[in-house]
């Protein structure tokens, strides 16, 4: 049992990582509304059951997948339930098979650690030619639970927001795909 704080509107007074300050600056620039809650470390979707509940939506899952060459990256946001496998992904996208990228490459090209893979690095210079890829089921969704960049800060925002502000601000083009 992890510990989650009790729900908040405003950014953290301090910031952990510089993606996270970007984040927060990013969503106050374009007045998108979010709820949020910080927590003891969380890395699997086991432990964003209790952030789930606090937050009354469902978290997804984002994984970084590349190539074997490494020269084309994916940001994969999927159903937190739904398990991923890599052969769906490249038949829905008609590429070769992909598999999950490095960690040193992670935290070089989307600012993050495993466990705070986010949708939030597109506003990354190093994350420019991240395709960013929404599975069908999470675009449906009212809400979008994700990390704010770190373990352990969570937050819960309109879908709508995520794709027709937020992304278009980053200049970052998205794709669905039903897998």
């Amino acid at each position: 049992m992890i510990f989650v704080s009790e729900i908040d509107t405003t950014a953290p007074k301090q910031f952990h990582t510089p993606l996270q300050k970007k984040t927060y600056a990013a969503l106050s620039k374009l007045s998108i509304p979010y709820q949020r809650v910080e927590t003891d470390e969380a890395i699997t979707m086991e432990d964003c059951v209790q952030i789930d509940a606090k937050l009354q939506m469902k978290m997804v899952k984002t994984l970084f997948l590349c190539n074997r060459q490494r020269t084309a990256f994916y940001l994969f946001i999927t159903a937190g339930d739904k398990p991923f496998r890599s052969k769906d992904f490249s038949s829905a996208l008609g590429i070769a098979r992909v598999s999950f990228a490095p960690a040193e490459l992670m935290e070089s090209m989307l600012g993050t650690k495993i466990g705070a893979a986010t949708v939030f690095s597109a506003l990354l210079e190093t994350a420019r030619d991240v395709q960013i890829v929404f599975d069908k089921d999470v675009v449906e969704e009212e809400w979008y639970g994700c990390s704010d960049g770190t373990t352990t800060g969570y937050m819960k925002v309109e879908m709508r927001q995520i794709l027709h502000q937020f992304l278009p601000y980053t200049k970052h083009a998205w794709t669905v795909i039903e897998v």
